[in-house]
């Protein structure tokens, strides 16, 4: 199983908190200090959407001009975004066993865990 995020962010530490007291077994790989491939991040886009990996919510997105925010209407232009700024990459999200997982819900993620999906 592999968990991506970015190690300081709250969300990823209460998701690798959840799974090391669960006794899941991980790697971590943290997308702004070891990147995220191309094939990776359009494999996310695919999956769960452009909308949902991208955070709007977060500052990073917030500090991008108006013309680069503008411009990010479909996955290829969310693509050519994240790929320059991996810190609005939605995080964390897991490849799970037989699922992945995006965002951190642990309501879900112990429903997983019963059901084989996560680890």
């Amino acid at each position: 199983m592999k968990v991506f995020g970015i190690k300081n962010c709250d969300s990823v530490k209460k998701a690798r908190k959840f799974l090391e007291e669960a006794g899941v077994g991980y790697t971590f790989h943290d997308y702004k200090k070891d990147g995220l491939d191309t094939a990776k991040l359009k494999a996310f886009l695919d999956e769960f959407g452009w909308e949902q990996v991208l955070n709007k919510k977060g500052t990073t997105w917030r500090k991008l001009d108006e013309a680069t925010r503008d411009s990010v209407t479909d996955a290829a232009s969310a693509l050519v975004v994240l790929q320059d700024n991996p810190s609005m990459i939605k995080r964390p999200i897991v490849e799970g066993k037989t699922k992945n997982f995006i965002g951190f819900d642990p309501v879900a993620w112990e429903a997983a865990l019963e059901l084989g999906e996560l680890a």
